[in-house]
């Protein structure tokens, strides 16, 4: 039986996301993310205005009139959402986890690709496969992922990127669009990433908190990693403290960031407490623009 503050929770979140896919985002998803192929369709005559490099020769000498081969867009997809269900997630200064953040942008996803007659995956990971949700098509499939977004409670507390990449490669073989989405508190997870990238259109949704970034002045405080458990006393009075602090997680940003620029990587970032739409909107334009080149 699920909990009635779940059902509601998910019911929130379906209105709000699929009427984002539906009136913001319609069309710049199915430009974004075009089928994987194309296959022939028929064969019909010449009409002015047609590419003649589509003329079908051999129909052509036998009619006497010239012809040309008609192809269509294999459009349907299939779409994983690979998402990080670590502890790290739990975290959020903005009235907003990381972890609820990334359910709402799945959710818009989710529901953009149905809209498109995409199917829909989920593989939940943290330090081990959390949850895999096959591909299906339709509203109610959509909703079985949101709610597992929601309620899943994570056995793992660390994260390992890799194993969930290697995981998704031996359960799909079939090309396909998957979407990373993770905060990247990890690391080794290069090379897996390259490996998917051969095969499949990888797009990695890099999810933050801006309190991460920089530390408050509040003086001593004890932290303790969410993922790993180990506590340690700082003092965010000092300058020198909250500087160090603040170059040393910029650091970490830029080298994941050059990284993926480097290898093109397609990459989004998004932080908590700001609207994610016009980030998306502005991913697909690029998406669709640079597909037009």
């Amino acid at each position: 039986m699920i909990p009635i503050e779940l059902l509601k929770k998910i019911r929130r979140i379906e209105i709000a996301t699929s009427r984002l896919a539906s009136e913001q985002l319609a069309g710049q998803y199915h430009s974004a993310f075009k089928g994987h192929g194309i296959e022939f369709e028929e064969v019909r005559l010449y009409q002015p205005g047609d590419d003649v490099r589509s003329i079908d020769w051999n129909v052509t000498a036998r009619a006497g009139e010239p012809h040309i081969k008609i192809f269509r867009e294999e459009r349907e997809l299939t779409v994983m959402l690979i998402v990080d269900m670590s502890a790290s997630q739990g975290f959020g200064t903005n009235e907003q986890t990381k972890r609820e953040l990334i359910t709402e942008v799945c959710a818009t996803l989710a529901f953009s690709a149905i809209r498109n007659n995409d199917k829909v995956g989920l593989l939940a990971f943290s330090d081990q496969i959390e949850k895999f949700v096959p591909p299906r098509k339709g509203t109610q499939h959509v909703l079985r992922v949101i709610r597992e977004l929601l309620a899943h409670q994570p056995v793992g507390r660390g994260t390992d990127i890799a194993a969930a990449l290697e995981f998704f490669r031996h359960v799909q073989k079939r090309r396909c669009t998957a979407f990373l989405v993770s905060d990247f508190q990890d690391d080794g997870w290069e090379q897996a990433i390259r490996v998917v990238r051969r095969k499949h259109d990888l797009v990695a949704i890099d999810v933050n908190d801006p309190h991460e970034m920089e530390l408050p002045d509040i003086g001593l405080v004890d932290m303790r990693d969410a993922e790993t458990g180990a506590l340690v006393t700082l003092d965010t009075s000092s300058r020198h403290v909250r500087a160090a602090w603040a170059a040393e997680m910029a650091a970490a940003s830029d080298r994941r960031i050059g990284w993926m620029r480097r290898h093109k990587i397609d990459r989004l970032e998004l932080g908590t407490g700001a609207s994610f739409v016009e980030a998306i909107r502005a991913f697909f334009r690029r998406r669709e623009a640079r597909m037009e080149h």
